[in-house]
């Protein structure tokens, strides 16, 4: 019953050609079984195979540089990639951008929620998760580039409403992760800042007749590990890799805290400055006791930052989408991580909760706001990062609030309660027409949500005629610091109020 102990090397060795290979882990080192991913590099450069796979991850998976995904991004190795996030793997995009794979970016939970659908033998998904946004076929069905034409995703009316149906993957080989297996080959995941979607890769892989293939950093044959801490059954695993030098993320070796609710830590670097400190301080004055929070990467994970200072986090409740429930969230390469989590659950069951309306108020990040409310956050110029988990937190809660820069690459100081733009910006961030929608303005309207967007310069709201602007910074020009630096006039509150002078001074 025991999963048979084999090398990195032979593990790679076992994917044929042509396989759909599903990853497991997330960002950069969270559960991801990188040595895995690396040995199938290798396999590849030193014999040419395996040849044409198909690639399915819900999570980003990578270190925005040479690890994770970017181990097997190599024209030949890959025919086709299925992600929710790309932004991890630079060297994926290169391909995709440059026509040599097919690419589709799908709703980081509707990818988890499609594994346990094809655990379960069924052929898909149906949400409305996606809806109105690049995943509906009506818009660009998630397809990234010219290369891929085949419709993964359709669009049908189920008692009369809309919904979309994403098609299941074939699982062939699953890439799973844990700390260690016990005498029965049992995996759990003590060291682990998550536990994604393990089981559900390895019954996904199993309902195909696939193989699932687990890295570990312990076998651990004189031991039996309780029950209720197995995560996936030994008789679900066909192999492991031992890994002795396996780390918790690709920048932390351990951390205690990260899995122990009283373990002591040092945290990230928790102090704020320039444009995201103010932000983050007008964005938390949203925050109403007792609220179920989460929030996106960069400017918006300052909100907790904030609360914290003003000793606020025990009225409030932080998940993100990886699973972890109640603690303090990581910053910059270990986002998607907590100290001190409460619970840490499958993603695929914190995106239920989401997908059901769990959530009072989410924070996001934003590349593109346009005149009809619409934002773009996964596509724009060049630069490809992909959806994540943006749709699946944005269309289902009823409070959304989008922080950023008024423009790209712009330069403030604040002091004595004021604002001076010492730099507009060099391109704008508000635009005629996001050239991706990732949320839907319209749709969010006839949803009944309410939505905010909250800029160092100003701040907006959405209603039925678009945007309009209710606030702006003490100490800025209206017409040459705010509306100069958008493509179109929003509509201008006749209770136009100031921000609160306090976002403005260093204390």
């Amino acid at each position: 019953m025991m999963p048979k102990p084999i090398t990195a090397a032979d593990a790679a060795a076992l994917i044929p050609d042509q396989a759909t290979l599903a990853i497991g882990g997330a960002g950069a080192g969270h559960n991801v079984p990188d040595r895995l991913l690396e040995a199938v590099g290798e396999r590849f450069r030193n014999t040419g195979q395996p040849r044409s796979l198909t690639t399915y991850h819900a999570c980003g998976i990578g270190d925005n540089d040479r690890r994770g995904l970017n181990h097997i991004a190599h024209e030949g190795l890959v025919r086709r990639n299925i992600g929710g996030f790309w932004g991890n793997a630079p060297r994926m995009i290169t391909l995709a951008r440059e026509e040599k794979i097919e690419g589709y970016n799908f709703p980081q939970g509707v990818l988890s929620h499609l594994l346990r659908s094809a655990a379960g033998g069924e052929e898909g998904l149906l949400t409305k998760i996606g809806l109105h946004t690049f995943v509906d076929p009506r818009y660009e069905g998630g397809r990234v580039n010219k290369l891929t034409t085949e419709e993964l995703v359709e669009a049908v009316a189920i008692g009369g409403k809309e919904h979309l149906f994403y098609r299941a993957p074939r699982i062939d080989v699953a890439f799973i992760r844990g700390s260690s297996v016990d005498a029965r080959g049992n995996l759990t995941m003590e060291e682990e800042v998550g536990t994604f979607s393990m089981l559900s890769l390895a019954q996904a892989a199993r309902a195909n007749g696939g193989v699932v293939i687990a890295q570990v950093k312990q076998v651990r044959e004189d031991q039996h590990a309780k029950p209720v801490q197995v995560k996936v059954p030994g008789v679900l695993i066909d192999y492991v890799v031992e890994v002795p030098e396996q780390t918790m993320t690709f920048i932390t070796d351990y951390e205690p805290a990260m899995v122990d609710r009283q373990a002591p830590y040092e945290g990230d670097d928790l102090s704020l400055v320039g444009i995201k400190r103010i932000v983050a301080r007008r964005a938390a004055q949203e925050l109403e006791k007792g609220s179920f929070v989460n929030l996106g990467y960069g400017i918006p994970d300052g909100v907790p930052i904030v609360a914290r200072e003003q000793g606020r986090l025990d009225e409030l409740t932080f998940l993100i989408e990886q699973g972890q429930i109640d603690g303090v969230i990581s910053t910059g390469l270990n986002f998607g991580a907590m100290y001190n989590p409460s619970a840490i659950v499958d993603d695929g069951y914190q995106f239920d909760f989401f997908h059901g309306g769990g959530l009072d108020i989410c924070y996001l990040g934003f590349a593109q706001v346009d005149r009809a409310g619409n934002v773009n956050s996964s596509r724009f110029g060049k630069t490809m990062t992909g959806c994540g988990g943006f749709i699946d937190i944005s269309q289902p809660t009823p409070r959304v609030v989008f922080c950023g820069s008024l423009a790209a690459k712009a330069e403030v100081a604040a002091s004595d309660g004021k604002l001076t733009v010492q730099h507009p910006g060099k391109i704008k961030k508000f635009v005629d027409e996001v050239e991706q929608v990732t949320f839907n303005g319209h749709y969010a309207r006839q949803q009944g949500q309410r939505v905010q967007y909250i800029t160092e310069r100003a701040v907006f709201r959405l209603t039925a005629e678009g945007l309009e602007l209710t606030e702006i910074a003490p100490g800025v020009d209206l017409e040459q610091d705010v509306l100069a630096m958008m493509d179109f006039t929003p509509a201008v509150s006749s209770d136009l109020k100031t921000m609160n002078e306090h976002h403005f001074t260093k204390a």
